[in-house]
């Protein structure tokens, strides 16, 4: 299935220069030795889930795809290499006809993963595979921080809608990313028109302070906008008065008013007291929307209060804490032969101290239950899969012989991850800090 199946409006431009120079030297290098061709295999993981975090989610395995698609060298890019002298005239060459030729197989998409799980397993020439490491990193790294965040926020919310608002908070591209990551882990819509176009997300919005600002009343400025966005529009009461704002808004809107939205002050004191103004208004069914500088915490302080449902900006973008996921990208094994494709895979690994050690060879993973059907243990290891494992494998196939094979809708990203998050312990769900909840076991 390609982006046009899924009538994806936009199409992401040459992901080339998406990567740092020294794939480009250790390619011409490689070329020029001969070992270029040599089958390998890379693998993406993380040696540590970020601090505190107890599980993580894997995201951006999407786009991970669209940018091995578009990952090519036209004319201007092999123009930009030749100028700045980056590589020779023969690597210059075999970049030209650059098509990504091997398998991927990963984690999918909203699945949890642990320390040690093989995200992303990218098989092929040393060649090709060694040129993705950056894009595939940055994507991965990025998105699934920003997933792992709005889950716990989605955890903290309760089963409350929660509306993704971080566009204005960081890079006006990744701020794209971020919403279709939030979306993965849980928010349900976005104020991002651009995710909207982009990844068929839903999207909302009414007015800010300035549009309250711009009318010579508070009740002008609601007059207008339910004249012309209706009833059920969201009004923001907390410019002035509060409690003069939410009885100017009824009054305007009558008792069909949507919602009312506070931004600043005590937000568990005030939704109680907006709740109860509403109901003696007879405006019963008007929601409460609640932004200011919201992270898993302060929902988890308005459990008991009358919220309706959350804004959510600059935490969730950043990762709430957390911007990255340390995963990294190497190389564990490579055929025995260099020029046979088809000989054994010998494992290889880096050698080192200070936690940065690896294990080689050509990994499965498999998520061992309990009697109870609640996970346990993340499996992982090398040589054949136990035959009680054979079915709680984790990894799919998403790229066959250089074509896309694991595209989905991301919805079914978003489902299977409500359905991992589920399948874990309930110390998962705790947002305080802690070791990650399953441990890894190596085979």
């Amino acid at each position: 299935m390609s982006t046009a199946d899924l009538a994806l409006p936009v199409d992401v431009p040459s992901t080339a220069l998406f990567t740092d120079r020294y794939e480009f030297t250790m390619l011409q290098a490689a070329l020029s030795s001969g070992a270029a061709h040599r089958r390998s295999v890379f693998e993406a993981f993380t040696r540590r889930l970020p601090e505190g975090r107890r599980y993580g989610v894997v995201a951006g395995t999407g786009r991970v795809l669209d940018a091995v698609e578009n990952f090519r060298f036209d004319a201007p890019v092999l123009e930009f290499l030749e100028r700045e002298k980056v590589v020779d005239a023969a690597t210059l060459k075999w970049l030209a006809d650059y098509r990504f030729t091997g398998d991927i197989w990963g984690y999918p998409e909203g699945e949890v993963y642990f320390p040690g799980s093989p995200i992303l397993r990218v098989e092929g020439s040393f060649a090709e595979a060694v040129l993705l490491e950056t894009v595939i990193l940055s994507i991965l790294n990025h998105d699934s921080a920003i997933a792992a965040a709005a889950s716990r926020m989605a955890v903290a919310a309760g089963g409350r809608p929660l509306m993704e608002m971080g566009a204005r908070r960081t890079h006006e591209l990744a701020a794209v990313a971020a919403s279709r990551a939030a979306y993965v882990g849980g928010f349900r819509s976005s104020s991002n028109l651009a995710a909207g176009f982009r990844y068929g997300l839903p999207t909302i919005g009414t007015s800010a302070h300035a549009f309250t600002l711009l009318h010579d009343t508070e009740r002008d400025a609601f007059t207008a906008q339910v004249e012309s966005l209706g009833r059920s529009t969201t009004l923001l009461v907390d410019t002035y008065d509060l409690t003069e704002a939410v009885r100017t808004a009824v009054e305007v809107a009558g008792p069909e008013l949507g919602a009312v939205r506070i931004d600043s002050g005590d937000l568990l004191l005030l939704a109680h007291r907006v709740r109860q103004q509403l109901d003696d208004l007879g405006a019963k069914d008007t929601r409460i929307v609640v932004t200011s500088d919201l992270d898993e915490y302060a929902i988890a302080s308005l459990a008991a209060a009358p919220v309706d449902a959350y804004g959510v900006g600059t935490s969730l973008v950043t990762g709430s804490g957390q911007p990255t996921c340390a995963m990294v990208y190497k190389l564990v094994a490579r055929a025995s032969v260099p020029d046979r494709a088809d000989a054994p895979l010998t494992p290889v690994a880096k050698k080192a101290l200070g936690g940065k050690t690896s294990v080689g060879g050509r990994k499965w993973a498999a998520r061992r239950l309990d009697a109870d059907g609640v996970a346990e243990a993340e499996v992982i290891g090398s040589g054949p899969v136990p035959a009680e494992l054979a079915d709680r494998q984790l990894l799919v196939p998403l790229v066959r012989n250089g074509k896309v094979v694991g595209r989905e809708p991301l919805d079914a990203a978003r489902t299977r991850h409500i359905a991992a998050r589920a399948g874990l312990p309930l110390s998962a769900t705790q947002l305080s800090r802690g070791e990650p909840v399953l441990p890894t076991e190596t085979r």
